[in-house]
């Protein structure tokens, strides 16, 4: 049996109809770039999100990017994010001339430890005397904004980092490009109901929609939603080469659009997304009652929030040993991630060292991601399961 790590035919196979009808709307009106179609998306997505505006962008890369400038985040800035993520959350503070401050991850659910974000915030820094913003002790720089990344599908704790950042008066990014429609405070103790989907809590939300994506699109593709209508203008304004009207530009922009075909082609998937996540935990849920007497950890999902499952990872010793048996078996599995970013060579004029965050380096020597996506059946989930029982025998 062959099984791959994402199935994206069984998926166009099941909508192809709706999606050669939106292409050929797209092909006969011969509006390519912005226009209606990415308008209606960036509305039924934003509203699907819970937030008032939504800005279409050319990536999730260029809608971090984009965040980062409407938030004012500039050269000798600071910004606190998880070194256990893919590296344009990380590469899109350095375009902006500021520089990244790690903090190490809770080991439940591989997002940033916010208990850890308030320790070195009252322990590392010092209050500036002309803004109250934190000033890092070792650096003298200010800590301007936060990125908490909802990494894998699971939402970030969010509401002590947006306590945090009130009290020192910083921004909040959320980096949602692996939780499209992930849900947070969906069921609380003592307390009234909240549902909040994840984006939509922030200063801004940033989405990808690289075709692997919960929402995926058939090229690249992102997405800022934010319920800020300054934030949201000048987003708007950045990603046209900084155009107002028509050959005027009112500052110095990036050419970051979101294409019309794209946004088209996602508008008819976005009517899909609550189903096909319901089907991802379904499938979640399966391969962890399977998985219970296998020496591994399966993902957690935390009472706060609703995991999507953009990636089902699990954690288990010899895990090299391991993926390969799996690629043998027809398996095709992958590692998100190996290495975490501050042992990158890329990073390493940030002077990070191993050891500095044990529980992300850790994780990043035991985690492999299992194949899900809604078309995933039952028997290719047991096949999976029995393999990884025929490693242990």
């Amino acid at each position: 049996m062959k099984i791959p790590l994402v199935n994206l035919k069984s998926q166009y196979k099941e909508i192809k109809e709706e999606i050669q009808e939106a292409i050929n709307r797209v092909l006969d009106n011969t509006a390519f770039i912005l226009g209606e179609e990415v308008a209606k998306f960036e509305e039924k997505f934003a509203k699907f999100c819970g937030a008032k505006y939504g800005i279409g962008t050319s990536s999730g890369t260029s809608a971090l990017h984009l965040a980062l400038l409407a938030l004012g985040i500039g050269e000798g800035d600071e910004v606190i994010t998880t070194p256990y993520t893919f590296t344009a959350t990380v590469e899109t503070i350095i375009h902006c001339g500021a520089k990244p401050v790690f903090i190490d991850i809770n080991p439940r659910n591989y997002n940033i430890d916010p208990e850890k974000v308030r320790e070195f915030l009252e322990t590392k820094c010092i209050p500036d005397e002309k803004t109250g913003q934190p000033a890092n002790r070792l650096t003298g720089k200010l800590v301007k904004a936060i990125i908490s990344v909802h990494l894998y599908g699971q939402p970030v704790d969010l509401d002590p980092i947006l306590k945090l950042a009130k009290r020192h008066n910083l921004k909040v990014i959320e980096d949602a490009c692996q939780a499209h429609g992930a849900i947070y405070k969906f069921k609380m103790k003592n307390e009234k109901l909240k549902i909040k989907r994840v984006g939509s809590m922030g200063d801004a939300g940033c989405f990808s929609f690289y075709p692997g994506k919960n929402l995926g699109a058939y090229g690249d593709g992102g997405m800022v939603v934010s319920n800020d209508e300054g934030i949201t203008d000048k987003i708007r304004c950045l990603r046209d080469n900084g155009r107002g009207e028509k050959y005027e530009h009112q500052m110095i922009g990036y050419n970051y659009r979101l294409d019309a075909l794209q946004a088209a082609i996602l508008r008819v998937k976005l009517k899909y997304l609550d189903e096909w996540n319901e089907k991802r935990r379904k499938n979640a849920s399966i391969y962890n009652g399977l998985s219970k007497d296998l020496d591994v950890i399966t993902p957690y999902e935390e009472e706060y929030g609703k995991h999507v499952y953009h990636l089902y990872v699990i954690r288990i010793k010899k895990r090299d040993e391991v993926y390969k048996f799996l690629q043998e078996k027809g398996i095709l599995c992958g590692i998100h991630y190996p290495l975490p970013l501050h042992l990158q060579k890329a990073y390493q004029f940030l002077r990070y060292k191993e050891g500095n965050f044990p529980v992300a380096e850790e994780c990043a020597k035991e985690v492999i991601s299992l194949p899900i996506y809604p078309e995933l059946k039952r028997k290719e989930i047991e096949y999976i399961v029995e393999t990884l029982k025929e490693i242990e025998r």
